[in-house]
């Protein structure tokens, strides 16, 4: 069984992605085959371009207009932010200079991975080849190499590893692999919500969303979630793509067999009175038999509202109406029909039938820390704050913050994260990805935002978010077509359940 040390030096060796890695090892050294972990098109090798620009793969005789190929792919990949592994010996210091630089001015991460492989090792493997290098050349080389490890040390690689090194590791996430080894050796708890935000349902919306619904009850989700917009946001689609009514829709989801909860993410308080808002969540919850939730914020988008004839106030405004329709929602939620006096709301009367059949959670989306983490943390019953873990660590602090100034006890306000995850079943599946949907967004970049990679490193990723408290990940798959995208999840709430 690995043990904690394990884990924690498999951490510390784990290759970012992107990255600009460099191979250094004489002949026989195991370079060539260590590289099959990275994508064909990341490793650039000056064997192979060789066999390009000359007669075959061991004409030394091409060597100078290979390597004159090879300078130009590293820069053009390194020039936009992708991962490139040079596969040649990596022996000479000069120009392991020229690709420190290199990597420095792409602003890439810097890896220099040895391989030391025993001397007699490589002679071996060498005389095996069909074309075998020169017993000079090679004996060369191994001398070179023993003394690489001294001269690389002091040349300034971010990391320096020694093949076999750990598995490969999206940058946007340092310790996803740690925690990935943690979570299978003591799982942490966290509950998966699929939030639907684009609706290809070509001739039968119906049987899409059905077929949708279906498919993340049976990967684990527990829940659904619907975006609250008009006109579909440039975040997702075009704005002439549909996006249904969303509590009509989870209405119509309510009806199929299954224990999904049932919400949105988020409804802005500018676009429904307060009082029809809790009548309609209330209804929803009857119906479902208690699995309701009402995400709610201030509402941003002022084109919708525009085009639909609805006031779009200034922001303090729109803060107001959050926290109006927070306290409206909770007073006619209550036992009981009698009038109701509190802060910012007075109803003559709190007739609102049918009752919900529990609780409702109130769940604040918005991110901003003056105003709305303060409503949030006097009113909500959980606040949904952004994915990246900087920017997550920040907002909870401030968060608990106002929740000590309301003398609350911060448990009692669940943390919820929307995540927007590129997910593939490999590196080359994810990659695929990225590239159809990034548009105008540089690869690199993209895959940045919406953390693509496999279920491994999303598995790490969201141990993370657990152990920073959050209970509930609302996964919105960029993605989605149909069901398949959905199962595609399921590796990943395994490894929470």
């Amino acid at each position: 069984m690995r043990s904690e040390a394990d884990d924690r030096a498999a951490e510390a060796a784990a290759l970012p992605d992107p990255a600009f890695v460099v191979l250094v090892g004489p002949s026989g050294s195991g370079k060539s085959s260590w590289a099959t972990r990275y994508r064909p098109q990341e490793v650039v090798s000056s064997d192979q371009l060789r066999g390009i620009v000359g007669g075959g793969e061991h004409d030394l005789s091409a060597s100078s207009d290979a390597f004159a190929v090879l300078d130009q792919i590293i820069a053009a990949r390194a020039g936009r932010g992708l991962t490139t592994v040079v596969d040649t010996l990596g022996l000479d210091p000069e120009r392991r200079s020229r690709y420190l630089e290199l990597a420095r001015r792409a602003g890439m991460p810097a890896v220099a991975v040895l391989f030391d492989t025993d001397p007699q090792l490589c002679r071996q493997r060498n005389r095996a080849s069909d074309v075998p290098v020169p017993p000079r050349v090679l004996d060369a080389q191994l001398r070179a190499m023993a003394a690489a490890p001294a001269q690389i040390e002091n040349e300034g690689w971010d990391l320096v590893l020694r093949a076999p090194a750990a598995d490969i590791e999206p940058a946007h996430t340092p310790g996803a692999r740690r925690a990935h080894a943690d979570q299978r050796l003591v799982p942490a708890g966290v509950s998966f919500t699929l939030q639907v935000s684009r609706f290809p349902w070509e001739q039968d919306p119906a049987d899409w969303l059905r077929s949708v619904a279906m498919a993340a009850a049976e990967t684990g989700f527990t829940g659904i979630a619907l975006m609250d917009h008009l006109i579909q946001i440039p975040q997702v689609g075009r704005a002439w793509e549909p996006i249904p009514e969303p509590w009509v829709t989870l209405g119509m989801l309510a009806g199929l067999d299954t224990n999904l909860r049932l919400g949105t993410l988020v409804t802005p308080a500018t676009f429904r009175s307060a009082g029809v808002l809790a009548k309609t969540v209330a209804t929803l919850d009857v119906i479902s038999g208690g699995r309701a939730f009402c995400g709610i914020g201030a509402g941003w988008w002022a084109r919708e509202h525009a085009a639909f004839g609805l006031p779009f106030p200034p922001t303090g405004d729109r803060l107001d109406l959050l926290e109006t329709a927070i306290e409206t929602m909770r007073a006619l939620w209550a036992p009981g029909t009698r009038p109701y006096r509190g802060d910012r709301v007075h109803l003559p009367e709190t007739t609102c039938y049918p009752r919900p059949a529990g609780s409702i959670p109130v769940i604040v989306g918005g991110g901003g820390e003056k105003r709305t983490l303060q409503i949030a943390a006097r009113l909500g019953d959980g606040c949904n704050l952004p994915a990246e873990l900087a920017v997550l660590d920040r907002k909870i602090a401030v968060l608990h913050a106002h929740c000590t100034a309301a003398q609350r006890d911060p448990a009692e306000v669940a943390i919820t994260v929307l995540d927007v995850p590129v997910i593939g079943t490999d590196r080359d599946q994810a990659a695929r990805i990225t590239e159809r949907l990034r548009g105008r967004t540089s690869t690199a970049e993209f895959a940045r935002r919406h953390h693509a990679g496999t279920a491994a490193d999303h598995i790490g990723r969201y141990r993370l978010l657990a152990e920073r408290g959050v209970s509930t990940v609302f996964v919105s798959l960029p993605d989605l077509t149909g069901p398949s995208e959905v199962l595609r999840f399921a590796p990943v709430i395994a490894a929470f359940s």
